[in-house]
């Protein structure tokens, strides 16, 4: 194999991509040569040019996303590609979606000011899912009583977004086009005078609060959105960092309008 011909590195390349499913960077693929036949980053590109006009008309594509390149599947083919797999793919609710659109477009956003948007409290569980799945992540603490966790988004929620960087998002209009339209009312059914009361008592007990509509929370974040996006990767994590210098310097960088 001539590994100074594109052609011949490209199909390298490509059993690389398919070997280790999952996104690899420039600096991974090179490190898997040795130092006397690496190809430079220049070769490197090229053969991904060669690999990626080998896929058009072919049921996968190259991809390049925040953490690298990959094959995978073209999104046309994916409602017959996942019957593949006989567990459903996770609906997410509309209380996680909503967090997780106010971090992603107004990062870093600490879990009260996302309550002070939506209307309403976040649930514990929301944030722990989004965690977990490593899709945000914690940069700081706000400079302000009790220090709050500041979010953003992570690396792994622009690769499982298929997105290259924060600003491939979608603006916030496209967003609220596909917000479905409100059903027409209905006469309400009566309701059963015991769980009537129960609703009473507990509405009663609980300080009521307005909840924002989803149309309302992206007509207020399009008013934010410029200038908001970063990846947020060159922030350094909170263990390598003395508490009282990391505290001073994400003070001076988080914005002080919310």
């Amino acid at each position: 194999m001539n590994l100074s011909d594109p052609k011949d590195l490209a199909s390298l390349l490509e059993a690389f991509l398919l070997a280790a499913g999952k996104p690899m960077s420039l600096e991974r693929m090179a490190e898997l040569f040795e130092e006397t036949e690496r190809p430079s980053s220049t070769l490197l590109r090229k053969a991904l040019e060669v690999l990626d006009k080998s896929c058009k008309g072919r049921a996968f594509e190259l991809k390049e996303v925040a953490s690298g390149y990959r094959l995978q599947v073209r999104e046309r083919f994916s409602p017959w590609v996942g019957r593949l797999w006989e567990e459903r793919p996770q609906r997410y609710s509309r209380a996680l979606l909503e967090t997780l659109v106010l971090i992603a477009y107004r990062q870093p956003i600490t879990r009260g000011e996302i309550e002070d948007v939506r209307g309403v409290a976040v649930n514990s569980q929301i944030v722990k899912t989004l965690l977990e799945r490593e899709w945000i992540r914690v940069v700081g603490h706000r400079d302000v009583p009790g220090r709050p966790a500041m979010f953003a988004t992570t690396r792994q929620f622009l690769d499982h977004f298929n997105l290259k960087s924060l600003d491939e998002l979608p603006p916030l209009a496209v967003l609220r086009e596909m917000e479905p339209e409100p059903l027409p009312d209905v006469e309400e059914a009566p309701v059963p005078e015991a769980l009537q009361a129960r609703a009473d008592l507990e509405a009663a007990e609980q300080e009521p609060r307005e909840q924002t509509s989803f149309r309302s929370l992206l007509m207020e974040l399009d008013n934010m959105e410029t200038g908001l996006k970063t990846d947020f990767q060159d922030l350094p994590d909170e263990s390598e960092t003395e508490p009282e210098d990391e505290s001073e310097s994400l003070a001076e960088q988080a914005p002080r309008d919310y």
